[in-house]
């Protein structure tokens, strides 16, 4: 069975989209079976992994509405271990097309297990909201990683988030857990990212990974070209 990861954090800006193309291109590069899943009508992760949103005809949307298969989604990328469901703005339209349905929340849960057995690794990049497709995505995923930027109000709103992961081991998924918090963005020049990597470490304790992702302008820029840092920076 595959290891479904959510990337979340209802934040925007803090590296989420980022974390997801390259985690999920670390993976493929150590030979795991891996797929990436646009959950953002941003389609960031999308455009990321060089793909023209535009100017593709099925994506995520199609598949959460069962307008077509999961498998017919699957795209190819630069790794050959690597595929992705890509998404556009069209996505915007899942919540207000399914606010009747009464398996709502677990539309995007149907998709994984139909591609269950062809991939080691899933990653859900998440959009910066706590909306209903964040929900799809928590509800199908084994645990969820959540980036936190080195800066000022980081911790600003995490708590909601997770209230939001509680409520869905709750209600949704009883095995969902959080792997960890990442801290991302550390500007080594300044004495506040320390600061903030510090308190997280206060009061997430064992939750915060030891790597800290610093802010790094080939990494910045590699998502303009389409590619993961591990092919734009080789």
């Amino acid at each position: 069975m595959a290891q479904v990861i959510c990337i979340a954090n209802q934040k925007g800006g803090v590296g989420k989209t980022t974390t997801a193309i390259n985690l999920s291109a670390s993976l493929a590069v150590s030979e795991k079976n891996t797929l990436l899943v646009d959950c953002d009508p941003q389609a960031n992760a999308t455009s990321g992994m060089g793909i023209d949103a535009s100017a593709i005809d099925k994506t995520l949307y199609h598949g959460m509405l069962g307008r077509t298969g999961p498998k017919s989604l699957v795209m190819d990328s630069a790794i050959s271990t690597l595929k992705i469901i890509p998404s556009n703005v069209e996505l915007i339209g899942f919540e207000v097309e399914m606010m009747s349905s009464p398996d709502r929340e677990k539309a995007l849960k149907n998709i994984i297990a139909d591609l269950d057995g062809s991939f080691e690794y899933i990653i859900l990049d998440c959009p910066p909201s706590l909306s209903l497709l964040t929900v799809n995505a928590l509800t199908a995923a084994d645990s969820v990683l959540i980036p936190l930027q080195c800066e000022f109000y980081a911790l600003e709103g995490l708590g909601q988030l997770l209230q939001t992961v509680k409520r869905i081991k709750q209600v949704l998924n009883p095995g969902l857990k959080i792997v960890g918090i990442l801290l991302t963005m550390l500007d080594k020049r300044t004495n506040l990212s320390y600061q903030v990597a510090e308190e997280a470490e206060k009061y997430f304790k064992d939750l915060v990974f030891k790597t800290l992702v610093p802010r790094n302008i080939r990494l910045s820029e590699a998502p303009s070209f389409g590619k993961p840092i591990l092919l734009y920076d080789a």
